[in-house]
């Protein structure tokens, strides 16, 4: 079993409302507009952290950080980026996918500070598009969340998007392991 967390938009900060709700991660993606690499240190003090840059972001996160991020993690396929369109896959493929690719599972991506979570005909060919909202400053009456991401045995088993006081914004399927 693994629990997912996914932060977006921190913009150079990191309160301890993200941080406390990312604390039981066993893996963090930050879906770009980190703006400092002490954000990603923090999070790594929490969990292993898979990053993309976003529009607010420079190349000073080392090698590992770009455009796209691509994870597996308990056997489910992650393709990241900051850009919703980065992320929307066509029978051509995309940016970030070639035709003939593995397809991801989730795509998650963040720029527009608005939760999202798109699943079914809705987010095909994956199974789900993801967008967390924004850790600082969140858009469209919504409260700064978090998304987080239950897999047990290879399957996601609940995704949803919440508020550092809990407060559930957005969900699917499980959410108790």
């Amino acid at each position: 079993m693994a629990l997912i967390g996914v932060i977006s938009d921190t913009h150079g900060r990191l309160d301890s409302g993200a941080y406390n709700a990312l604390a039981d991660c066993d893996h963090i993606i930050h879906a770009g507009d980190i703006c400092g690499p002490p954000i990603i240190r923090e999070l790594q003090t929490l969990a292993p952290v898979t990053a993309v840059l976003g529009n607010n972001d420079f190349n000073e996160y080392g090698p590992d950080v770009g455009r796209f991020g691509r994870v597996t993690i308990e056997g489910v396929r992650f393709l990241v980026a900051h850009y919703p369109s980065d992320v929307r896959i066509s029978s051509f493929g995309s940016g970030a996918v070639s035709a003939g690719d593995p397809i991801p599972d989730i795509c998650v991506h963040g720029h527009t500070h608005i939760p999202r979570l798109e699943y079914g005909k809705d987010a095909r060919p994956a199974s789900y598009v993801l967008n967390p909202g924004s850790a600082t400053l969140p858009r469209g009456g919504f409260p700064r969340s978090v998304a987080k991401i239950r897999i047990v045995n290879t399957l996601v088993r609940g995704i949803w998007i919440q508020s550092f006081s809990d407060e559930i914004l957005m969900s699917v399927g499980d959410l108790v392991g």
